[in-house]
């Protein structure tokens, strides 16, 4: 009956959310991390084209997996609902449609690197369960139709109803119980944790920042950026979650010799740590953005772990791949040259957080992430490019992905009060693997002033700068741009990110007043 409509709707909705918080749950019990809804929406990002990946990313920045998080409850809802409605005529349908969801779960964990059959097993247990809930809902809201047949509500129609009631109630309260006991029994986070807090790397420093790397004025992004306050760009809804004692690199593909190595042997006495302050970029960094940061970086050079594997002739890539399958191709001669490419094990003076790659991860300066940046990295192939594809360059990104000049300014910002006459300007500006050797600042179209730059240790960070300008009062438009160390101008030429990294001036509106 079209009255009951609604009802049908809440025990399909109420069966569904069971089933996914039990599979959550079995997934935590077999310690798989890839839990169907997880596999799903990591499928899903995989396979969404470049221009929506960098909506996503401009629109919600680090908030874009619960965005996706959210989008998918939703879609789950909706669907959820309408199979309840489909059961109340068409079981086979409401059956067929659960069902298919499954299937769906099931391709996107065997589409996860090293699957197994264990990790299927959430999916079997969420749709045995689906079904179960629905049906034992079902039965109780039938009993109801049946006897709600009169004019007035019978005792026996109010005994039915009570009975669906309590039924989709329990079935609310065992979906809400399950995905707590799924959250407990998901403690591999939790492990991690543990092996990071007991992590021990004695040749780990933890020096304070440079002296004279920053400029003194207030509102100017700090020059070393605390780990909590680092920006975090990946595809992974849950973070891999690896105990140091078991993680594995393998070294393989074009090599004389291949090469496997575990946390011990990296970090041993035998080999001998780098560590240096480093910039590091997304590729999705609109001009004037925010997706940069900079912090003391300590690891394992990739140039001698390269050359005990000993790349082939013809070899001019590796391919990285993080423990939760994605992949980026990175310039073998980026990894050997001089510069200090590295595996990361700690980040300013700690180990690796789990969200910044814990346990291990590579850095690699002048490069963007996307081509370099491998968090949680478990496998390198050394090969060419022509042979391989990787996630970005799948979607359209460059393949060499080299960091672009570019400067930002932080003060004033078009918020700021401000009074006629002198005005403070400071902010920031990058060329890593080249340096900058000026910054300067153009008021209201006017001619190009230089501005004072701060010292830096390297010419892979960044680089604070301060200028003044006159400005009466009035509204005002403030640009900067960047000169490299080779005497490179930065371009004013306006580009978007893709397909390798925005260009531009970036501008600031202000108004001063009298």
């Amino acid at each position: 009956m079209s009255t009951f409509r609604g009802w049908w709707w809440s025990a399909g909705v109420a069966a569904g959310a069971l089933g996914v918080t039990t599979s959550y749950l079995a997934a935590g019990i077999l310690r798989v991390r890839e839990a169907p809804v997880v596999a799903v929406g990591e499928g899903a990002v995989a396979l969404t084209p470049g221009p929506v990946v960098d909506w996503a990313i401009a629109t919600f920045g680090e908030s874009d997996k619960l965005a996706l998080g959210v989008g998918m409850a939703v879609v789950l809802g909706l669907l959820f609902g309408w199979f309840g409605q489909l059961a109340q005529e068409r079981w086979w349908a409401a059956v067929t449609g659960f069902c298919v969801l499954a299937a769906v779960g099931a391709v996107a964990v065997a589409a996860k690197p090293g699957t197994q059959l264990v990790d299927f097993a959430p999916i079997a247990v969420g749709l045995v369960v689906w079904l179960l809930a629905l049906a034992v809902a079902a039965e109780r809201l039938r009993h109801w139709e049946v006897a709600d047949v009169g004019d007035e509500e019978s005792e026996q129609a109010t005994h039915s109803r009570r009975r669906f009631l309590g039924a989709v109630g329990l079935v609310g309260v065992a979906a809400v119980a399950t995905a707590v006991l799924g959250k407990v029994a998901a403690g591999g986070r939790r492990a991690a944790e543990e092996s990071r807090n007991l992590l021990r790397l004695n040749s780990v420093t933890k020096p304070p920042s440079p002296v004279g790397v920053g400029v003194g004025v207030e509102g100017v992004t700090p020059w070393r950026t605390n780990a909590e306050d680092f920006y975090l760009i990946d595809t992974a809804l849950i973070k891999p979650t690896i105990e140091a004692a078991d993680w594995r690199l393998r070294i393989h593909g074009m090599v004389e010799q291949e090469i496997e190595l575990d946390f011990d042997d990296l970090v041993s006495d035998d080999r001998e740590i780098t560590q240096d302050w480093i910039t590091l970029n997304c590729v999705s960094n609109e001009v004037g953005g925010d997706l940069i940061g900079n912090a003391w970086w300590s690891g394992y050079r990739l140039a001698s772990l390269l050359a005990e594997a000993g790349p082939l002739e013809g070899a001019d890539a590796v391919l990285q791949t993080s423990e939760d399958g994605w992949t980026c191709g990175t310039p073998l001669a980026a990894l050997m040259d001089e510069r200090n490419a590295m595996l990361a094990v700690a980040m300013n003076g700690e180990p690796l957080e789990i969200e910044h790659g814990f346990p291990v991860r590579t850095i690699v300066p002048g490069l963007y992430g996307y081509v370099s940046a491998c968090k949680w990295v478990v496998d390198m192939e050394v090969t060419r490019f022509e042979d391989i594809t990787a996630y970005w360059s799948d979607k359209g990104w460059s393949e060499m992905g080299p960091v672009k000049m570019s400067s930002r300014i932080d003060v004033p910002s078009g918020s700021d009060e401000l009074t006629e006459g002198s005005i403070l300007c400071a902010g920031m500006a990058w060329a890593q693997h080249t340096g900058i050797s000026g910054v300067e600042v153009s008021l209201d179209g006017g001619a190009w002033q230089p501005a004072d730059l701060a010292e830096v240790p390297n010419v892979d960070t960044w680089v604070q700068w301060r200028a003044t300008v006159d400005a009466p009062a009035g509204d005002h438009r403030l640009r900067v741009r960047a000169i490299d160390a080779d005497g490179t101008v930065q371009t004013g030429a306006v580009t978007g990110v893709r397909p390798d990294g925005a260009t531009g001036w970036h501008t600031v509106d202000f108004t001063v007043g009298a």
